[in-house]
C-alpha cells in the first residue's frame, strides 16, 4: 500500500475520476515525499515543474519491464524523475543528467544520496544541447526523458534519437501545454514549439508514439 497520499498533475481528467485513480495506484513513499517538501521549500512556485507521483511510477515501471540500462534524462530539477528512472534501471544501471541549476541538482544530489541511487547517477552541468552533441553518436541508450525548455525539444530529440537503440523508448513532458496546443490564440515560442514537435512525431516513420493526457501531457515514442 501507499505510504502517503500521491500528488497527481492531471490537468484534463475529471477530478472525481482522477482522486479514484490515485487511490488505486502505487504512491510516493517517504522518501518522495520528502524530496517534494524541499522542492517546495527551497524552490516556492518553481516547484510546479516536478512531475507527478502517476509519472513517476509509469517511469520506473515502463525502465524496469524494458530491462534498460542506459538512460538519459535533459531538465532534471530537483532530481525526482531521475530517482524513479535510475530505481527502474537498477544497481547495474546508470543515467547521465542533463541540467544548466547547480543550485536545483544540489537538491536533486542530496535526494539521490538518501535514496542510495547517487551511484547510478552522473550529473553533466552545462546546456543540455551541447551535452548531447559531445557524446559519441550511435546508439547508447535505452530510455530517455525529456523536460527542459520546450524550444529546445525539436533539437534535444534528433540528438536523442540518433543515440537510441531501436526499441528504446523516449518520454518528453508538458506535450498538451496546459492544453494551449488546441488553442489557436496561444502563439507564445514554447506553445507553437510543441505543436510543431507533436505533428513531427505522428508523421515521424522512425518510430511509433503515443501521447498520453496523464500531467500535462506525456508523449511516449519508441524507436523502431
Amino acid at each position: 500500500m501507499p505510504s502517503e497520499v500521491p500528488r497527481r498533475r492531471s490537468q484534463f481528467t475529471d477530478e472525481k475520476i482522477d482522486e479514484y485513480a490515485g487511490a488505486h495506484s502505487t504512491g510516493p513513499d517517504h522518501l518522495q515525499v520528502e524530496l517534494q517538501r524541499v522542492t517546495k521549500e527551497k524552490t516556492g512556485d518553481a516547484a510546479g515543474m516536478q512531475i507527478g507521483d502517476d509519472q513517476a511510477v509509469l517511469m520506473e515501471m515502463l525502465v524496469r519491464a524494458m530491462g534498460a540500462r542506459r538512460a538519459v534524462e535533459i531538465g532534471t530539477f530537483t532530481g525526482y524523475s531521475a530517482l524513479a528512472v535510475a530505481r527502474g534501471l537498477g544497481p547495474e544501471g546508470r543515467l547521465i543528467c542533463c541540467d544548466v541549476s547547480e543550485e536545483w541538482t544540489a537538491i536533486a544530489r542530496q535526494a539521490w544520496e538518501r535514496a542510495g541511487v547517487a551511484d547510478r547517477i552522473e550529473l553533466r552541468l552545462g546546456p543540455g544541447i551541447e551535452t548531447l552533441r559531445a557524446m559519441p553518436e550511435g546508439e547508447q541508450f535505452d530510455f530517455a526523458f525529456i523536460d527542459a525548455d520546450k524550444v529546445g525539444y525539436a533539437a534535444y530529440y534528433e540528438e536523442v534519437l540518433a543515440r537510441l537503440r531501436a526499441g528504446g523508448l523516449i518520454l518528453l513532458d508538458n506535450m498538451l501545454q496546459g492544453g494551449r496546443v488546441l488553442d489557436d490564440s496561444a502563439q507564445d515560442e514554447s506553445t507553437n514549439a510543441i505543436r510543431a514537435l507533436n505533428s513531427a512525431l505522428a508523421t515521424d516513420e522512425r518510430v511509433k508514439v503515443v501521447l498520453l493526457p496523464i500531467g500535462d501531457g506525456v508523449s511516449v515514442v519508441q524507436k523502431l
